[in-house]
């Protein structure tokens, strides 16, 4: 790997001489703040999960019969909206978890996650109360999105700030690990629910369960976060500036973290197109466009999702090891290279091609779930991290994420062109591996701002 332009830190290690003496972190407080991040990081996917699994079921639910396809966008624009707010909510929680605490913030994030998830599933139909139904649905998707903007950069932030310093990869893979659990667990209910219901029971009633189950992990997720003390970074930093933390100004946060900025965005965005690409549109890309079986399309997936999470940790580690760019380097080329014949195998139609072509994406996206959780903190100084990422990545994921779904769609009515997903997920790999270029390797350093930590 060529090097790289310092555009972050330049923090020396522990052993440098002249270094601050390292800090020792409890291993007991490590493992119960990973828990209670990831738990709130399964919560929120296991409301895309199901969200995206569902998605067909939802369209003739929440808006008007007729065009399956017009349903199928509809759903899509709804879940797209979500995504336009989480800038704004990131703009609000992320100066704020810079100010008053991460902890406290995280807490809010999952009260707000659990709310907006739950009251879906109460909402009426659109046979019921007409225009109200999907107008609800975006209510509640809208409150979704405003609490997200909060959520993974407070929760990546939380998990780096606690970590030693070379073991910061392997546990902010525990990140993506609950990601993927949440929505196997989504996607698993959603499975069931589909293969003992009718599908008149399933559009009556059936799918508001997976949503209604929010109320109770989010009560659990809560107490979990509760329950647990500031990051030693953040205490450290409160300290240094008083007892009252001055507001960061967002002329800080944004102008004078512009260089780290740009580099958030760009792996943000191969990061978020790839996974939206593969774990909330290939579902219905196997439904819709290939006319797969529906239960067999989400195991597929399902066996997908566990073989990465079998993997996550273990990426993680190599990440501490190798360090980060190599992984994420790895990543963009595979998807540059494989995305054509991954499709075409996918698209060849026999359950064997269509999980080896799945499989093989997986893997290549388990690049990035492993080392961007511990790669995007270190790209900002501890006053400004939880703030300056929150704008980097809820800007990215609004603008390239979140939209995967709906534009990939779109492309494919306007093209005809069934290879739309690999041609998307090639240029998103080109962006992220200019990023890659650019950024400094953080890899067993401490993060920019704070001690390190063993």
């Amino acid at each position: 790997m060529p090097s790289a332009p310092a555009l972050s830190h330049t923090a020396r290690t522990p052993d440098e001489p002249g270094a601050p003496e390292a800090v020792a972190v409890d291993p007991a407080l490590v493992k119960r703040a990973v828990k209670a991040a990831a738990l709130g990081n399964a919560m929120e996917w296991f409301d895309f999960g199901v969200y995206s699994y569902i998605a067909v079921t939802l369209g003739k639910v929440f808006f008007p019969s007729g065009n399956p396809t017009a349903q199928l966008l509809s759903t899509f624009g709804a879940f797209a909206a979500a995504f336009l707010v989480r800038p704004l909510g990131g703009l609000v929680f992320g100066p704020l978890g810079d100010r008053v605490g991460r902890q406290k913030v995280l807490a809010v994030t999952m009260i707000m996650m659990a709310a907006g998830t739950f009251a879906i599933g109460l909402i009426p139909s659109y046979a019921t109360i007409g225009v109200g139904a999907p107008l609800l649905l975006l209510a509640a998707r809208l409150v979704q999105g405003f609490s997200t903007g909060g959520e993974y950069a407070g929760a990546s932030t939380f998990i780096a700030e606690y970590s030693p310093d070379k073991k910061r990869g392997f546990l902010g893979s525990w990140l993506e690990f609950g990601t993927l659990a949440g929505y196997i667990a989504g996607a698993g209910l959603v499975t069931l629910l589909t293969a003992l219901l009718s599908t008149e029971d399933l559009v009556s009633w059936g799918w508001r369960i997976p949503f209604l189950i929010a109320g109770p992990m989010g009560v659990i997720g809560l107490y979990l976060r509760l329950r647990l003390e500031e990051t030693p970074a953040f205490a450290a930093e409160t300290e240094k500036a008083g007892s009252v933390r001055r507001k960061v100004p967002l002329r800080e946060m944004i102008t004078g973290q512009w260089q780290a900025l740009l580099l958030c965005v760009g792996l943000v965005l191969v990061f978020n197109v790839t996974d939206y690409m593969l774990l909330s549109y290939m579902p219905s890309y196997l439904t819709s466009e290939l006319k797969y079986d529906e239960t067999h399309g989400l195991l597929v997936v399902l066996a997908v999702m566990a073989l990465m999470m079998v993997v996550q940790p273990f990426a993680g580690a190599l990440s501490d090891r190798v360090g980060r760019r190599p992984v994420i380097a790895a990543g963009c080329a595979g998807f540059l290279l494989l995305s054509v014949p991954a499709l075409l195998l996918i698209r060849q139609g026999s359950l064997f091609a269509i999980a080896l072509g799945m499989g093989a994406l997986g893997l290549l996206l388990v690049c990035f779930t492993a080392a961007m959780p511990s790669a995007l903190p270190a790209l900002f100084p501890t006053r400004v991290r939880y703030g300056s990422l929150s704008v980097g990545f809820n800007i990215s994921v609004s603008l390239f994420g979140g939209t995967t779904p709906l534009v990939v769609t779109a492309l494919i009515g306007a093209t005809g062109n069934m290879m739309m997903p690999a041609y998307y997920m090639m240029a998103a790999a080109v962006v992220g591996g200019v990023a890659v270029w650019f950024m400094t390797e953080s890899a067993g350093r401490p993060l920019p701002g704070s001690p390190p930590q063993r």
